[in-house]
């Protein structure tokens, strides 16, 4: 490697080091996983580093941001596969009770809580799963078309119907009780 290279790479890394890391953290949400990403990138970015003429160009910035959005992106996705089944986790085991809290307030939270999961569970499995990787996991529509094999626009519309239903089901609920 020349000393151009060595000078132009350092640069690079002086420049971009930050903001490649805040991209890579936005897109996989793990400290640890982002730093991985940055490595990769600039492991892609040496390889290919006679296409970036001027490193403070917005061309190169572009070229960047590109590099480091396609390697987070395929590091979110080998991970996804390996966390790919749903965790339901119980509330009231992670509530920690406060004594200075009225226990009436409790039980008609933890009622409503498993009222609600209740709810959540009488749905299709797959409007669950859509639900909860759309809120639970914070994908996009694209990611979560992706994931349950469906398109787009299917899984958009399943996941209105289960909000209608939710909303439904809630309102059944509430006549019951009066």
């Amino acid at each position: 490697m020349t000393q151009e290279n060595s000078d132009k790479i350092k640069l690079l890394y002086e420049i971009y080091e930050q903001p490649m890391f805040r991209i890579a953290f936005a897109v996989l949400k793990d400290s640890g996983l982002a730093e991985d990403a940055v490595s990769d990138a600039f492991i892609r970015i040496i390889g290919r580093l006679r296409k970036i003429k001027d490193p403070h160009s917005d061309r190169t910035k572009a070229y960047i941001v590109k590099i480091i959005k396609s390697t987070s992106i395929n590091i979110y996705r080998k991970n996804k596969r390996v966390i790919n089944r749903e965790t339901v986790i119980d509330d009231t085991v992670l509530q920690i009770s406060d004594s200075s809290q009225n226990t009436e307030e409790n039980v008609i939270d933890r009622l409503e809580n498993q009222n609600r999961r209740n709810l959540f569970n009488k749905l299709d499995e797959k409007d669950r799963t859509i639900i909860t990787l759309r809120y639970g996991n914070d994908l996009t529509w694209k990611e979560v078309a992706e994931q349950t094999s469906m398109t787009e626009s299917t899984v958009r519309k399943r996941f209105e119907r289960a909000k209608k239903k939710l909303l439904s089901m809630k309102g059944d609920m509430s006549d019951e009780k009066s």
